[in-house]
């Protein structure tokens, strides 16, 4: 897969992540593909729509391309997802054996890249796979910052009514 092929499915992430947006979710959209790019799943966050601490959009397409493979082993395939995954997600693509991770925004305060949690790179595990952060950086950080902008500003006003 190439730079152009990342945008791509990074875009159709993207489009998950706004469906999450206006469901009142954190705003982060999963894909995952086959090594010949065919998308498998798509998915979003509904960890509040649902009350599901797992309900990340990386564990959600990860078990919906699973079940549409017929298979727990997601070998070849490559997950999207706009925001670098958290040490709970990195943990699923090990157990689920992705062959490729890319994100879009980087996450200092909860992403496991970040905190040096490597697990896709831990030779001590069963596992590992390459990792690709940055690809539309901007768009995925964006939507973000929206999010927990109008979260704040909602927050604000509701008190000062008090």
């Amino acid at each position: 897969m190439n730079f152009s092929e990342y945008k791509w499915h990074m875009t159709t992430a993207l489009e998950e992540a706004e469906k999450a947006f206006r469901e009142d979710e954190v705003p982060i959209g999963a894909v995952v593909t086959t090594g010949d790019g065919e998308v498998l799943a798509v998915a979003h966050n509904v960890k509040e729509k649902v009350n599901d601490p797992c309900g990340h959009a990386e564990i959600l397409a990860i078990k919906k391309a699973c079940q549409k493979q017929g298979d727990w082993r997601l070998s070849g395939c490559t997950l999207f997802v706009t925001l670098e995954p958290c040490p709970m997600c990195l943990s699923a693509m090990v157990q689920a054996r992705v062959s490729k991770v890319v994100f879009g925004a980087y996450d200092a305060k909860g992403g496991a890249l970040s905190l040096n949690y490597n697990l896709y790179k831990d030779q001590r595990l069963n596992h590992n796979f390459s990792v690709v952060g940055g690809i539309e950086h901007f768009k995925c950080s964006e939507i973000l910052s929206t999010f927990f902008k109008a979260k704040r500003n909602k927050y604000k006003h509701k008190n000062s009514q008090k």
